[in-house]
């Protein structure tokens, strides 16, 4: 059933409150009164669940919820195909990956949600694509079968052999003092792989903070910071998730140039 899919429901785990709503979705839907389930909500529950076999698409429940929790998504048919990656029910499906190729820069272009982070992630090695199975995840035997005679079957068969080097800039940078201790030159001294320190600090302008705790940053200060200390080590794909954030128009063409640079015929 799963595979003749036709749309996917959302349901916003920050947004949906059950217990301070009247339940407004399963009231209005049309297939609920029919006394089908189609959008269950037991009193334990922190989040509405919506069978998307059972869903209609009539889109009643978008309207209807006061919080605006509920976003159903419409389906072309060649997308119930080639599902890379899905959390769990009622959350968005990722179809397909980006193929990052050396000597190139690949740039992924899109609106908040659409699964940018989660592609970067399964790429870098970081989460394991379950191929839209979230209740019995495949195996990565069973991942590199399922991606045999593309690309992708040699680049992660690479990376599981820790024969392919992938860094990852974390898309939020707010978080980074939470994991990362001591001052902007202390720790991009220590990443430092490719002796290119001082000069990443003169290009990303980060000599003035060089003495500075990561903690005291602001915002442009730690993407600056971020996008130095992924450069200044050595690896084959290096992967940068929203660097332009909290950066001018100047410090994004500084950043770019960056990018750009760590090109080569091997990454």
């Amino acid at each position: 059933m799963a595979d003749r899919l036709t749309r996917i429901a959302i349901v916003s785990e920050d947004k949906c409150k059950p217990k301070k709503c009247r339940q407004e979705c399963k009231k209005s839907c049309p297939v609920v009164k029919t006394g089908k389930l189609c959008i269950e909500v037991s009193p334990a529950a922190k989040l509405a669940f919506i069978s998307e076999e059972l869903c209609i698409g009539c889109g009643i429940c978008v309207k209807k919820c006061p919080f605006d929790a509920i976003e159903i998504i419409n389906l072309p048919k060649d997308l119930e195909k080639d599902t890379t990656h899905r959390y769990g029910p009622n959350t968005f499906k990722l179809h397909r990956l980006p193929v990052p190729r050396p000597g190139q820069v690949l740039g992924l272009v899109g609106t908040n949600g659409i699964g940018k982070s989660t592609a970067l992630k399964v790429l870098a090695g970081k989460l394991k694509p379950n191929l839209g199975r979230f209740k019995n995840p495949p195996d990565w035997q069973e991942i590199l079968t399922y991606f045999r005679g593309s690309e992708l079957q040699n680049y992660f068969t690479r990376i599981l052999e820790d024969n392919l080097k992938a860094i990852i800039k974390p898309q939020y940078v707010d978080h980074i003092p939470k994991a990362v201790q001591g001052n902007v030159g202390q720790v991009l001294e220590q990443k430092d792989e490719r002796d290119m320190k001082n000069e990443l600090c003169v290009d990303l302008e980060l000599n003035q903070v060089i003495d500075r705790n990561v903690g005291d940053l602001s915002g442009g200060e730690l993407q600056r910071f971020a996008i130095a200390v992924v450069a200044v080590q050595s690896a084959e794909i290096y992967m940068f998730d929203e660097p332009s954030s909290y950066l001018d128009v100047k410090q994004r063409l500084k950043a770019a140039r960056v990018i750009r640079s760590l090109l080569r015929s091997n990454r």
